[in-house]
């Protein structure tokens, strides 16, 4: 946050330097708001600008408007991108006049380079310390969805099962399960098989048989219907 502020006063004052320079003495007394656009590409002339065309006013407070921008936004990019048209527009212009004077000098009695074009890169390279120090837009760390957890299903209730074991919540967990003792379906396992052994012989009682299986059969029942007899007999 603190770097977001000073970085964003060190921009301003740079868009400020750069919108002051062109009404101050670029060259030979000629204030900086007297050349014109196209005289950076074509080359400069004595012409003031008119109404036919603009000052070098317009491309330094372009890009004065797009530092405001980008300290509003938060961008460090439109910061860099205004400080870099107001040093290229600057060095474009001391090549065209290097060009039409064959030489750039810098007197003490006003003749030659003027402090606007100091203003003018003093206030491009604050532009560019501004975007420097500022942050920029801190993106949000995106929170992963929550997945929702499955609740454990109770298991099968062992030998060992007892009702108020379990409780009565969705959450209650289950008796463990016990595993039979080895050999209680069976002889044991350590024992050899023996043919003809105790547990080879199958045997029951008619106890264990339902009670229609062991009542006695009555007269007649064995081989279908009762068979009728003679009236003589």
């Amino acid at each position: 946050m603190i770097r977001n502020v000073l970085g964003s006063l060190v921009a301003l004052v740079g868009a400020a330097a750069a919108v002051y320079s062109p009404f101050r003495n670029w060259y030979d007394g000629r204030h900086g708001s007297e050349y014109r656009i196209q005289d950076l590409f074509n080359g400069i002339t004595a012409t003031k600008p008119g109404d036919a065309g603009g000052s070098v006013l317009i491309p330094l407070a372009f890009a004065a408007l797009i530092t405001l921008i980008g300290i509003l936004l938060r961008s460090r990019l439109l910061v860099t991108l205004a400080g870099l048209i107001t040093i290229g527009f600057t060095v474009l212009w001391m090549v065209r006049v290097g060009m039409a004077e064959h030489s750039l000098t810098i007197g003490s009695d006003g003749t030659g380079l003027g402090p606007g074009v100091g203003y003018a890169l003093i206030g491009g390279v604050l532009m560019l310390l501004g975007a420097g120090l500022m942050w920029g837009r801190r993106r949000r760390p995106v929170a992963p969805a929550s997945v929702p957890q499955a609740e454990p299903v109770p298991g099968p209730p062992g030998p060992g099962y007892a009702p108020e074991a379990w409780g009565t919540g969705a959450h209650a967990a289950a008796p463990a399960y016990e595993h039979p003792a080895p050999g209680s379906y069976g002889p044991p396992i350590d024992q050899p098989y023996e043919p003809g052994a105790e547990h080879d012989t199958l045997s029951f009682s008619t106890a264990d048989l339902p009670a229609e299986l062991t009542a006695p059969e009555e007269p007649g029942e064995r081989g279908g219907a009762t068979r009728a007899r003679p009236s003589g007999e």
